[in-house]
């Protein structure tokens, strides 16, 4: 209660200051730029008078565009179920466990995040490509096709996405301990057993926050998928790529209602989350 008080008496000039700073950044930098792709993925097209939500749903209904959207929904949930159950099992990995290059190991989960989207890209390319790819060139023996392909995109997804389960999942592991754990095993509880009644119920909403967190990821990677799809019309060409095609192609209004479906869909599934998650930390 002291340290509550002692916050609320340093209302001030400069508090007002920077809430107003805050609020001017996040305005400039993130509402009005949005609020323009709202505004013109609604607005008349040109001279036409074509505009509104049914011209919104017109242009949603364009074949490649129905396509790029199933396939990047299809691409952004293999790539959470795979960075979800590895996210899980790596997690455990390094706070359960003490083992020689476990430093080095969480210092490689934080890679994706430090290099470009497109340097992943090219790495998956000269890794996994038909002509140069060690790997490629016996997997298309064997009939597999990684580059220009959905696993190809999967795989560049998988890896942009892969820290943001784990970042979540470690903290509250590290906080929940191993006391519960250890006195369930004691009681005769196999390794399965406390995972599914001890563990995972302490680590549910950490890896509810990462899905979310990795599917809005996902649905918005265009560095490293750009690179390993061919990115035409029916051929590997997902939304974020859609909207740069369509753009260059001076079809705006396409481009723009793609754009505002991504939006929508990141900013209503943190939302859903965020409700889904109040009656918890109430409790």
């Amino acid at each position: 209660m002291a340290d509550t008080s002692t916050i609320r008496r340093r209302k001030g000039p400069v508090t007002y200051l920077l809430r107003a700073f805050v609020i001017t950044y996040l305005f400039v930098l993130v509402v009005w730029p949005l609020s323009e792709v709202v505004r013109r993925t609604f607005a008349p097209v040109g001279d036409s008078a074509a505009g509104g939500f049914g011209a919104f749903v017109e242009r949603l209904q364009d074949p490649a565009v129905t396509y790029a959207f199933g396939l990047t929904l299809t691409v952004a949930f293999w790539a959470v179920v795979i960075n979800t159950v590895f996210g899980v099992g790596i997690s455990l990995l390094i706070v359960r466990y003490r083992f020689p290059g476990r430093r080095i190991l969480s210092v490689l989960i934080d890679l994706p995040m430090s290099v470009s989207p497109v340097v992943v890209g090219l790495a998956l390319v000269l890794a996994y490509s038909s002509g140069s790819g060690w790997f490629g060139q016996r997997l298309e023996s064997a009939g597999l096709f990684i580059i220009g392909s959905t696993p190809g995109l999967i795989m560049a997804t998988a890896f942009v996405s892969l820290p943001l389960v784990i970042r979540e999942v470690v903290p509250v592991l590290e906080e929940i301990g191993t006391d519960a754990e250890l006195a369930a095993s004691s009681l005769g509880a196999s390794g399965w057993q406390t995972f599914r009644r001890i563990t995972l119920p302490s680590i549910k909403w950490a890896i509810v926050y990462g899905v979310v967190l990795s599917m809005a990821r996902s649905l918005g990677e265009f560095g490293a998928v750009k690179i390993v799809s061919p990115g035409a019309e029916f051929r590997g060409e997902t939304a974020t790529l859609l909207i740069q095609n369509r753009y260059n192609n001076y079809d705006e209004s396409t481009a723009y209602a793609a754009a505002f479906v991504l939006v929508l869909a990141s900013v209503l599934a943190l939302i859903v989350v965020s409700l889904i998650r109040k009656p918890e930390d109430q409790s």
